[in-house]
């Protein structure tokens, strides 16, 4: 139960009332009025609660600072006007965005609105009734029994001071949901230009793939072409030649594949831009286009206020936090100070006689007594919110790391892997250069050539695919180390004018 005491029944009077009571009655008064406060005592939060621990740099082995230096727009990097483009029509047209940016607008309109409630009001009205009185209620003659116009003029205003802090804590609550919710849209700003590039790097590698396979095809229409003419020749016997026949099938099949993989990767890049899905039927992406950004340092603390999802993580936990001692101050005395001035007449030509003015003054306070353990569950509950916050706030932090710390490892590796496949690809180069140079001097055939050619084609296959996994895991790498934002925009225009 809460128990609420006005002016009109305990402590507070219209002005005129108060001036009649006696020091007797304001003895009186104040006794009842320190007695409830004495009471307000019957109603407190209980025991306190430790909340969880949050995750620190510390726990997951990160150096204090580190150089990862990402630039905002990363994907320029890559040097790549198309893809450039591609990702601009995804930052404006994606609707996925476009839900984000209106939650952020909601949320800064959510904290104006706090920012403006919990502050001074005041209004003023005005009205004209007309209004037949009873011949026989409480008014006596001659306004009983006739018809007369009543006129009103009125200013009120009121006032609920934050003595508490309860309404500081509940607009810094809305503030920290808005900088998440800002922070959000960034991830997934962030989120979207990656997975636009890793399409565009996909699409790429398999059109890169397209044209080794079909170098591999015209290469075996080669040898099944020489294998014939050995054949009739008396050369091979059927044996090669059907060895010969079965490796078509096998490419045509190949490059089938190849074609619906590239068609279905051309949606998606359109899906991603916001497009009609076959808007990008004619996109082709080269692998030779794309340029391999440098790769940032080592992985630091600074992870944790680059990455967007982890800031608004962190907000969440303290827009939670904010809703505990929101909570805590119900178990306070609520004051809230109201007051009117007005001008009321019975026929409007006396509506601006100084005799038809009314004033009043209504101070209440609001203790809590006896509430069943309705505020302390309301409490515990807003505990529970912190808890879980802050539970969510340390799993994104592990992911966090995980993902910027497996795409530096992964990045590392491919870098010794590219090493080793060029060496490869020398060997291969050297040996098939040989080939040539002996069938042209007439000391070899040409099926040695081809066949040394297989070798050729089979470490250019790995090379596109090799060069393609640099790329994405650079793209993923970036994306990882948050792609070039920073937390001093977590704060939106509406966001701070609320907090002013």
């Amino acid at each position: 139960m809460n128990s609420e005491i006005t002016m009109n029944t305990l402590t507070c009077l219209p002005v005129r009332l108060l001036r009649s009571i006696g020091p007797t009655r304001l003895t009186a008064l104040v006794a009842v009025v320190s007695a409830a406060v004495l009471l307000s005592g019957c109603a407190t939060p209980g025991p306190d609660h430790t909340p969880l621990a949050s995750a620190t740099p510390e726990a997951l082995g990160l150096p204090a600072q580190a150089e990862l230096s990402v630039a905002p727009q990363w994907w320029r990097q890559l040097q790549d006007k198309q893809l450039n483009a591609l990702i601009d029509q995804a930052l404006q047209g994606q609707p996925s965005l476009a839900v984000a940016r209106a939650r952020v607008d909601k949320l800064a309109t959510l904290a104006d609105l706090s920012h403006a409630v919990n502050g001074p009001q005041a209004q003023f009205s005005a009205s004209v009734d007309r209004i037949r009185y009873s011949a026989n209620g409480l008014y006596p003659a001659p306004i009983a029994g006739n018809t007369w116009d009543t006129g009103t003029l009125q200013v009120g205003g009121s006032w609920s001071p934050d003595f508490f802090g309860e309404h500081a804590a509940e607009l810094a609550a809305v503030l920290g949901q808005a900088r998440a919710a800002q922070a959000d849209a960034a991830a997934a700003a962030n989120t979207l230009a990656a997975q636009v590039s890793r399409s565009y790097v996909a699409l790429a590698r398999l059109l890169a793939q397209r044209s080794v396979v079909e170098r591999t095809l015209a290469q075996r229409q080669a040898v099944l072409a020489l294998t014939q003419e050995r054949f009739k020749a008396g050369l091979d016997t059927q044996v090669e030649r059907t060895q010969a026949e079965g490796t078509l099938p096998d490419a045509r099949t190949q490059l089938e594949i190849l074609d619906e993989q590239i068609a279905l990767a051309r949606r998606q890049v359109a899906t991603l831009c916001g497009q009609a899905p076959n808007a990008q039927d004619t996109l082709t992406p080269q692998l030779s286009a794309l340029q391999l950004p440098a790769q940032p340092g080592v992985l630091g603390a600074d992870l944790l206020g680059r990455r967007p999802d982890v800031v608004a993580a962190r907000w969440r936990v303290e827009a939670a936090g904010q809703d505990v001692a929101a909570a805590r101050t119900q178990f306070y005395p609520n004051i809230n100070l109201s007051a009117f001035a007005s001008l009321n007449a019975i026929g409007l030509d006396k509506v601006l006689d100084m005799g038809s003015r009314q004033l009043g003054v209504t101070p209440a306070l609001r203790l809590p007594l006896f509430d069943g353990g309705r505020l302390r569950a309301q409490l515990s509950g807003k505990q529970a919110d912190r808890d879980l916050a802050i539970a969510q706030y340390n799993g994104v932090v592990l992911d966090a790391v995980k993902e910027a710390g497996d795409a530096i490892t992964s990045a590392a590796s491919l870098a010794r892997q590219q090493q080793l496949l060029a060496e490869t690809q020398r060997n291969a180069d050297q040996a098939y250069a040989l080939a040539v140079n002996r069938y042209g001097a007439g000391l070899g055939n040409y099926l040695v050539v081809l066949s040394t050619e297989s070798q050729v084609l089979a470490q250019r296959r790995l090379a596109v695919d090799l060069q393609a996994r640099q790329l994405d895991t650079r793209i993923a790498l970036m994306k990882a180390l948050g792609g070039g934002w920073t937390e001093d925009s977590a704060a939106s225009p509406a966001t701070v004018a609320a907090a002013r």
